[in-house]
């Protein structure tokens, strides 16, 4: 039925968006900035932020960050605007539930990390070594509206060691694999690509070839 997929992709969305934030907030008001809790020898909770893009990446430089981070903030929120509508279509027009799990895993992930972007720079102070953070009142926080940065700390340290000497320009020098950071949010949308890729490529050709037919 089509009340259980728009159900179904209500469920998810909320189930995400809740984890994300309540790990979030956690985070935030429980830990410095770059303080690690091992929980096994290959994963710990480590407290980093992203003020721009995946893997820490910015748009601009100097000035101009500002300018590109507000950028990159009502772009998100675009795409978010986007995709929503687009989950609208997949429910109503009665596609398969996984794929419409897997799309609202990603608007999910998408809106999980929009949220520490509009919200985080104006309700929180500065994280820093050695200093937890605190909520505060509006228009005391570290930065402004749409200027939050994104909290990480998902660490996967699955193997570390050394080069070895004869090893092409980094021999010699240590490695960790795999060694981005991230937060639940991420990982709803990483988990809602693959699962896109695997299982419903054609689904998503057929859907988007009708979106541009219509």
């Amino acid at each position: 039925m089509k009340d259980n997929r728009g159900l179904i992709a209500i469920l998810v969305i909320v189930l995400v968006i809740v984890i994300d934030q309540v790990s979030k907030i956690w985070v935030k008001t429980n830990m410095s900035l770059y303080e690690s809790i091992e929980v096994f020898s290959w994963f710990k909770i480590y407290f980093v932020e992203n003020p721009g893009m995946a893997f820490g990446l910015e748009l601009g430089s100097g000035e101009a960050k500002s300018a590109g981070k507000l950028f990159l903030t009502l772009f998100r929120i675009v795409a978010i605007g986007f995709i929503g509508y687009y989950l609208h279509l997949l429910v109503k027009q009665g596609y398969q539930k996984g794929y419409v799990a897997c799309i609202a895993l990603i608007l999910a992930g998408a809106f999980g990390n929009i949220i520490d972007s509009v919200f985080y720079g104006e309700i929180f102070s500065a994280s820093y070594q050695g200093h937890v953070a605190s909520f505060v009142p509006l228009g005391e926080g570290y930065s402004s509206w749409l200027h939050g940065k994104v909290v990480d700390m998902l660490y996967f340290p699955l193997i570390e060691g050394t080069f070895p000497d004869w090893f092409p320009k980094w021999g010699g020098e240590d490695f960790i694999f795999f060694s981005p950071i991230f937060n639940i949010a991420d990982s709803a949308i990483t988990v809602g690509i693959a699962l896109l890729l695997i299982f419903y490529r054609k689904t998503l050709a057929l859907s988007l070839e009708k979106k541009e037919q219509a």
